[in-house]
């Protein structure tokens, strides 16, 4: 199998003579039926080797590895002021492979390391909480997590102990160290977590009550979003002529056409699309499934990714990475970056981070343009209440102009 990815007969011995010479050749096999290209397999193997070679250096059997040997290679490879910061993730990512494909042969018999199982049994029972009764993502839980361990840590795992003062304390440090954005995550996550208490009974009735609702003015601020065309120019901006064009093309129409958000182009398997009846479905926050109507347009760029753009994989995941593993994207963010190139690609300017909210909010906005009322752009984005869809009545500028009044202190012509 060496042959196949080294042209050099002294480098293929010299990993068949190695002492990782009966693992490689098998790893690199595996790497080649996950659709790793030549190049990324040779860069993983070197990676590997390196890996191999720190192990024996250290002492380590490697029967005896686990997940948290990555951590001490990491600061080994820190220490080392010859590695870049790109080639430093490059042998990190190979390491982190070479490990996975020992624990599946058997190699490694340590068992595996559970984060989760680090977590306070509070936190835990508040994940399972969160999930049973709001279908609320791990993402989301994730980002709740961060201030609720901090809470944990300064005052302890005794709800019973807990009280406004100390909260409110709490709360007030976190902003001063952070902006209003962090601070208000941080608020968020602290109101969750008490009304779970309270609902269980941990803590006192009405504690949530004294987590402070930081400063903000609803509707303060303008809906960034593209006029029509440039929404054109972003769809066109995609290489119909690559496998990755057609991927890119498919997921633009839905964010432009649907006002879909990232996390559900993130969430999309082949059983969510109706192909008889033309509609697709969607669950969005919450978990909540709606259903929406699937456009000609939208589904002809769907099939023509499905049929000749998506690689062959075992996920049902509609949506995949373009390089090896072929496997679902890992954040939403992958989705806002797709959007971002194709915007650069057709000279846009978008001021907004969220690129893939932007067409949502373009959506919106020409809809509005259009005399949508708000009532009926509320359910095709699915916003639980009315008052989330109002901020877009801010940028029909032609309406109010209607009901302008004219400056006082300027004479009417």
């Amino acid at each position: 199998m060496f042959e196949h990815f080294f042209d050099r007969l002294s480098k293929i011995q010299s990993l068949r003579d190695g002492p990782g010479g009966s693992f490689f050749e098998g790893f690199a096999t595996e790497l080649h039926q996950n659709g790793y290209s030549k190049i990324t397999i040779r860069r993983h193997i070197r990676a590997g080797e390196q890996f191999l070679s720190w192990i024996i250096q250290i002492g380590k059997p490697l029967s005896c590895l686990s997940e948290k040997i990555i951590e001490r290679y990491d600061q080994h490879l820190d220490q080392c002021l010859s590695f870049s910061n790109g080639h430093q993730l490059q042998l990190l990512n190979g390491a982190r492979l070479f490990l996975k494909y020992l624990r599946d042969t058997g190699t490694i018999t340590t068992p595996i390391i559970d984060s989760t199982a680090q977590d306070p049994d509070l936190l835990t029972e508040f994940y399972e909480w969160m999930r049973q009764h709001r279908g609320t993502s791990d993402l989301t839980l994730y980002n709740y997590s961060l201030s609720i361990r901090e809470l944990l840590k300064r005052f302890g795992e005794d709800p019973t102990r807990f009280n406004a003062k100390d909260l409110r304390q709490f709360v007030l440090e976190k902003s001063d160290q952070s902006g209003w954005a962090a601070a208000k995550k941080c608020t968020t996550a602290l109101r969750m977590f008490l009304r779970f208490l309270i609902t269980e009974g941990k803590c006192s009735d009405g504690l949530d009550g004294a987590i402070p609702v930081l400063a903000h003015w609803r509707l303060s601020s303008l809906p960034q979003y593209v006029q029509p065309e440039e929404v054109e120019h972003i769809i066109d901006s995609c290489d119909l002529k690559s496998p990755v064009g057609k991927r890119n093309r498919a997921i633009l129409l839905l964010l432009a056409r649907l006002g879909l958000r990232a996390g559900d182009i993130l969430d999309l398997r082949l059983s969510d699309i109706d192909w008889e009846g033309a509609w697709i479905y969607v669950s969005g926050k919450g978990h909540c499934q709606d259903r929406l109507p699937l456009t000609q347009e939208v589904g002809n760029g769907i099939v023509d990714y499905l049929q000749d753009g998506r690689p062959q994989t075992d996920t049902d995941v509609v949506f995949v990475r373009a390089r090896a593993p072929f496997r679902a994207f890992g954040s939403h963010c992958a989705i806002s970056v797709i959007v971002a190139q194709a915007m650069r690609r057709a000279g846009v300017t978008c001021q907004s981070r969220g690129a893939a909210h932007v067409l949502r909010h373009s959506v919106a906005t020409s809809m509005l343009r259009k005399g949508v009322s708000l009532q009926d752009i509320a359910a095709i984005l699915r916003h639980r209440s009315i008052e989330t869809t109002e901020i877009y009545a801010k940028v029909d500028t032609t309406t109010l102009k209607q009901i302008a009044q004219p400056w006082p202190e300027v004479e009417i012509c």
